[in-house]
């Protein structure tokens, strides 16, 4: 049970679930998870995804949700109570919500511009040099980024109940029709270089030919590598060791079951990404080539599917602007709750009013991402990152930091602390507390001390590019 009560909380376990939903459900989901599914032959990710998030990616959520919980506290204070010698990690674990949300606010200010650009000068997305053009300019980004800023400073200032819940219960079922809605439409559709079923089956039919050498033998380096990978989308995806989780989890009330929780929000979660790739694969299939994706990486949803949409004709002009809301949705969703992660540690540690810290992170997250913003222009650099990649900005670094070290390092440590300090059955009790059931208890046990552990010091190893030279 917890030890300490807050005044801010979530209704019900559906305003939680929605609202954890809304957390998960991000950029990841909607242009990351494609492009890595296209990358490992489709239906091979999928699979391997599918076994992480059920397995993987469950201990590690529900851990963070149960920390939460039975503290009653945001992740700084939270360490603090369940083992007073590991504070320092929570201190770690706050570090990466303060980290990202300088860079994912200006991400959602690129969407915000796509989608008024979709309805208002629908040809020129789709024309070459239209995306460089814009995020090198000095004042336009800055300036969407903002808009995004403050609707998501709203709504964390608005509160945990009237706020964001309330956000999360019209956002999340919108959310989720209108990513059926063009999943089903372009699936059905036929471009010059195919139709979106044929696209669609490429997606989801493995193909294990994509696993071996061109010699025929399997090739060891991608089966890793594809493993790595679809760890990295689950940090990228659930929100996990990113403090979000754990705060989240203090404004569950004793009475909410969590195991039933988080497989809501794996459901969720999985479902959203799985549509994802219905869209973005399907579609470019139809009407580009599927080499686009690769390309585009990343920027597959600013490069290849606005020329996609053009390639549809007046179809396109109605499902870009749909396409380019439903992105800004999942972006607004867990923007909000990467502030809520910042406010609600800042709250507890330093005894401030919600309100005037939701405005005073607010204002220092708008000063550090202008300066993100202008690493596109002014403040433009270069630099080789330990994975291989070149980092061209101050985004890409902020993002490798946060996202390809200090997440799985924190996981690391959460789960020697959990695992071998205080002992899984701390987590354990607070599951199965009111009576609750936890029918995957011991694939929990085991993961937390053995499976996580290990799979995390391979993706830290990773990420410091300790495997480049198998591929050499």
């Amino acid at each position: 049970m917890s030890t300490q009560t807050k005044k801010s909380s979530f209704s019900g376990s559906i305003g939680f679930v929605l609202a954890a939903a809304g957390s998960a459900v991000g950029l990841g989901n909607l242009w990351r998870f494609p492009t890595l599914a296209s990358k490992y032959g489709g239906g091979l990710f999928l699979i391997v995804y599918l076994i992480l998030v059920l397995t993987f990616g469950f201990s590690l959520l529900i851990t963070d949700i149960a920390i939460g919980r039975r503290t009653g506290k945001s992740s700084i204070e939270a360490y603090k109570l369940v083992s007073p010698k590991w504070g320092f990690l929570g201190k770690l674990t706050f570090a990466v919500p303060c980290i990202i949300i300088t860079y994912y606010v200006v991400i959602g200010g690129w969407i915000l511009k796509y989608m008024v650009a979709s309805v208002t000068e629908f040809a020129a997305t789709s024309s070459d040099g239209y995306f460089v053009n814009f995020i090198t300019s000095k004042v336009s980004p800055i300036v969407f980024m903002l808009v995004f800023l403050a609707i998501t400073a709203f709504v964390v200032y608005c509160g945990v109940e009237k706020g964001i819940e309330k956000f999360s219960k019209y956002i999340m079922p919108a959310l989720l029709v209108m990513i059926i809605g063009i999943a089903v439409f372009v699936i059905c559709s036929k471009g010059e270089s195919g139709t979106g079923l044929d696209g669609f089956l490429k997606y989801i039919t493995p193909n294990i030919n994509d696993l071996k050498t061109a010699s025929g033998t399997v090739d060891v380096v991608k089966i890793m590598n594809l493993l790595l990978d679809a760890m990295s989308q689950l940090f990228f995806s659930l929100s996990v060791a990113m403090g979000i989780m754990i705060t989240y989890g203090s404004y569950v009330k004793p009475d909410v079951d969590l195991s039933k929780s988080v497989k809501q929000i794996e459901i969720f979660d999985a479902a959203v990404a799985f549509l994802a790739g219905s869209i973005v694969i399907p579609a470019v299939y139809a009407f580009s080539s599927l080499d686009e994706i690769a390309k585009s990486g990343p920027g597959v949803i600013f490069v290849a599917l606005p020329d996609v949409f053009a390639e549809m004709g007046i179809a396109g002009k109605i499902i870009g602007p749909i396409f380019f809301l439903m992105v800004a949705f999942a972006a607004l969703t867990s923007s909000v709750s990467i502030m809520e992660a910042i406010v609600g540690a800042g709250v507890e540690t330093f005894k401030l009013n919600r309100k005037k810290t939701a405005l005073a992170v607010a204002l220092i997250s708008a000063g550090a991402a202008v300066i993100v913003c202008l690493g596109y222009n002014v403040l433009s650099f270069g630099i080789n990152l330990p994975t291989g990649a070149t980092g061209q900005n101050l985004l890409d670094v902020l993002d490798y930091i946060s996202n390809n070290l200090l997440m799985p390092i924190g996981s690391l440590l959460t789960c020697v602390l959990i695992g071998w300090v205080v002992k899984p059955q701390w987590i354990i009790d607070e599951i199965e507390s009111s009576g609750h059931k936890f029918s995957r208890k011991k694939l929990y046990v085991v993961m937390i001390k053995y499976v996580a552990p290990f799979m995390m010091i391979l993706l830290i190893l990773q990420s410091l590019g300790a495997f480049r030279f198998l591929s050499t």
